[in-house]
């Protein structure tokens, strides 16, 4: 087995709960050998662009010949457009996972977060290739992912009915299907958990 790097982001208000996917995620790949970062960002509840823009560039090391996978949800999926429009070294990933992006729409009204709100999409080149899933009922995206970021970023997005926000109030602790694509980057997102 080829040992993966993989870095775990998380969004607004998310203190790494124990039964949250990430955190499953997190423990599963490290139980199968892989090198897996899953930082506790600063302020969630109050995040500051900047700060976590600074955060992510200081997790972007590559161990030598491993590949290197993102998976960022919510806030962290907008994090990682920003990063991309400008340009922060270090984004050159093998592939990356964008999960439940809030839309501008929702960011702009959360004064915590609203500097999160994407920048133009247009003109963004993804450093690697990207990949985007999101529940089709999402109250943080109600105009719909595929609409918001999936179609005008060009990636191929995957919408799971009735999974919300992709988080703990949707039933998403475990979640075997991201792990599948960890572990093979062609494998389906859209499987429920158990």
């Amino acid at each position: 087995m080829t040992t993966k790097h993989f870095l775990i982001l998380h969004g607004w208000q998310n203190h790494r709960p124990k039964d949250h996917w990430q955190h499953w995620l997190a423990d599963r790949l490290t139980e199968l050998g892989h090198h897996v970062t899953y930082p506790q960002l600063p302020d969630p509840d109050d995040p500051d662009l900047e700060v976590w823009l600074g955060e992510l560039a200081r997790h972007l090391d590559r161990p030598t010949g491993a590949e290197r996978v993102v998976l960022a949800h919510s806030a962290s999926a907008v994090l990682w457009l920003h990063a991309a429009a400008r340009g922060v070294p270090g984004l050159d990933v093998d592939r990356a996972l964008l999960v439940a992006p809030p839309s501008p729409s929702v960011l702009v009204r959360h004064p915590e977060i609203a500097e999160f709100a994407p920048p133009p999409l247009d003109g963004i080149q993804l450093p690697g290739p990207t990949r985007l899933v999101a529940g089709d009922d999402d109250p943080y995206c109600p105009e719909g992912a595929r609409t918001v970021y999936g179609d005008p970023l060009g990636v191929p997005t995957e919408i799971i009915p009735g999974a919300a926000h992709l988080d703990l109030d949707a039933g998403y602790g475990s979640w075997p299907a991201v792990l599948d694509w960890c572990l093979d980057g062609t494998a389906p997102l859209t499987a429920r958990p158990a």
